[in-house]
């Protein structure tokens, strides 16, 4: 720090012009420096008040975590109910008919050697659209799908959108288990979930679960985040038939605060790569260690699947419809060459060119110029059908085309 003469101006202030005044300006300039010290205390001293609730809520909750309270008496028990399941039973359903006749639209179909992808949206009349998907898994079994899909230790590992996860509370008598997890977006703020969930078993090995969006005392709002208000997720995971292979059918709906054009173009372009990743993950998972805690959590909690609703489940999956989301996608691959580790192929000046072209449509969509992020992302369409009506007279050109004909 220089001195306190240089930050004074020097001995030039303290020489009197006339009688006395050498004096009032030192006194003035120590005026100045007390006013700008108490300034500084008092932000200080408001600071320390607005750090203290966070840190007082993170300890209640880091100490829930490590011992989560539960019981039947708790008022969680009614937060996913039976009636919740029959619905989402007649939801996924649709899974195993013909979505498309059903008024959903395909987004995007993609497979490989080990595990193949589709996905169709549902458009609400106000907000975002609702998503169903089939993954189909080669040389998985059910349990091990499950496992992965619940454990959240495991997910921050694998998942650079999850940063934080910790486990709230838990009721053994419903078998509700209630969580908070955090997720990092590019240009975002911080999305906060407070979920709760419960798992089912069927007879035949198949699993489903169910999660909502919750409030819990241990996790107040806090201004750094922003809370997700809606999210209605449910999945069912079962055993293809005939095949060394599982298959999860998922039904999400979120509502994130997220521009709708923005998620819907980040999910159209985004969401291979990551089927590709978690794909990793789960190869990788047997070789992982020990069971987590949400693992026990899980196996003490899950409750058999009920009774009453294992007859209408097996009539929709017994029907000769399921066989489009038993084979969703066939490989697209005649080379043998995943598509997932064509990702990391080198960029050319027209792949720079569309990504540059494709991140500037984001980020008007996410500053609310809806036209233009529009008119944006169209460009960025219409170059890339151009360009594979342009390659449709090679072999190689033709297979892409196939590819893109499911987008």
């Amino acid at each position: 720090m220089p001195p306190l003469e240089t930050l004074l101006g020097a001995t030039e202030l303290w020489r009197p012009t006339a009688r006395g005044g050498g004096w009032f300006t030192a006194a003035a300039l120590l005026l100045l420096l007390l006013s700008h010290l108490a300034v500084l205390l008092v932000r200080r001293y408001r600071r320390g008040r607005l750090i203290q609730p966070e840190s007082a809520a993170a300890t209640p909750a880091s100490s829930a975590a490590a011992s989560p309270f539960s019981g039947s008496s708790t008022g969680i028990e009614g937060l996913v109910t039976e009636d919740d399941l029959r619905q989402l039973v007649s939801s996924l359903g649709v899974g195993a008919r013909e979505p498309e006749l059903e008024g959903w639209e395909p987004v995007i179909a993609m497979g490989n050697d080990t595990v193949s992808y589709k996905a169709w949206c549902d458009k609400t009349k106000d907000g975002p659209p609702k998503y169903l998907s089939v993954t189909t898994y080669e040389g998985c079994s059910t349990e091990l799908l499950r496992d992965f899909y619940m454990d959240n230790e495991y997910r921050l590992e694998w998942d650079n959108t999850v940063t934080k996860h910790e486990q709230l509370q838990y009721d053994e008598n419903s078998g509700i288990e209630i969580g908070r997890t955090l997720k990092k977006f590019p240009i975002l703020t911080p999305r906060e979930y407070i979920l709760a969930w419960r798992v089912w078993e069927s007879n035949d090995n198949s699993f489903y679960c169910l999660v909502k969006e919750c409030e819990h005392s241990l996790a107040p709002i806090q201004r750094k985040f922003v809370r997700v208000r809606l999210l209605r997720s449910g999945w069912c995971i079962r055993k293809v038939p005939g095949r060394d292979a599982c298959q999860i059918t998922v039904l999400h709906h979120e509502d994130n605060g997220m521009n709708i054009e923005m998620a819907k173009l980040a999910f159209s372009k985004g969401i291979w790569k990551y089927i590709c990743k978690m794909n990793n993950a789960l190869r990788r998972y047997p070789q992982h260690h020990g069971p987590s805690i949400s693992i026990l959590t899980m196996k003490r909690l899950i409750k058999k699947f009920p009774q009453a609703l294992q007859t209408n489940v097996d009539e929709s999956h017994q029907s000769p419809a399921n066989t489009a989301a038993a084979a969703v996608v066939p490989s697209t691959n005649s080379s043998g060459t995943s598509p997932c580790k064509q990702l990391g192929k080198k960029p050319t000046r027209e792949t720079i060119a569309s990504g540059l072209l494709l991140i500037g449509s984001i980020v008007c969509l996410s500053k609310g110029r809806s036209n233009l992020g529009a008119q944006l992302a169209m460009a960025f369409f219409l170059k890339k059908t151009f360009k594979k009506d342009k390659e449709a007279g090679s072999p190689r050109g033709r297979a892409d085309a196939t590819v893109s004909t499911h987008l």
